[in-house]
């Protein structure tokens, strides 16, 4: 159900999300002040590619004080709009039996686009 269920994901719109975050992750490491966030964008690229079979954990090697000084500097300069639009496409999705799990892939997505340090998707 994994492998339809990416596929489907990557036909629909999966492709270019991740297209988007690579290209974001691209721009951002030119600059060497950028590379951080960078990172996470190419993290993100990875996820949002095949989001069916991971959840999101915390991971304790990029916690602490850096880690949560990155992750507010991530939401005020675009964060929230990322998580918001996860959180729009989930709920259009929901509102059909048929785009329920692909609504839940979205919802999922909204805790690592909010905050991504810190934050890892690993196999079910």
């Amino acid at each position: 159900m994994n492998l339809l269920g990416n596929l489907i994901w990557l036909i629909f719109g999966g492709f270019f999300a991740a297209v988007g975050y690579f290209v974001g992750g691209i721009v951002l490491c030119l600059t060497f002040v950028g590379l951080p966030w960078g990172l996470q964008c190419f993290k993100m690229a990875g996820i949002v590619l095949f989001p069916f079979g991971k959840k999101v954990v915390s991971d304790s090697s990029d916690a602490g004080c850096l880690g949560m000084f990155c992750n507010i500097i991530w939401i005020l300069c675009g964060g929230w709009y990322t998580a918001l639009v996860h959180l729009v496409m989930g709920f259009l999705l929901s509102l059909t039996v048929i785009g329920l799990p692909w609504g839940r892939q979205h919802f999922k997505l909204i805790e690592i686009s909010l905050m991504p340090f810190g934050k890892r998707m690993v196999w079910d």
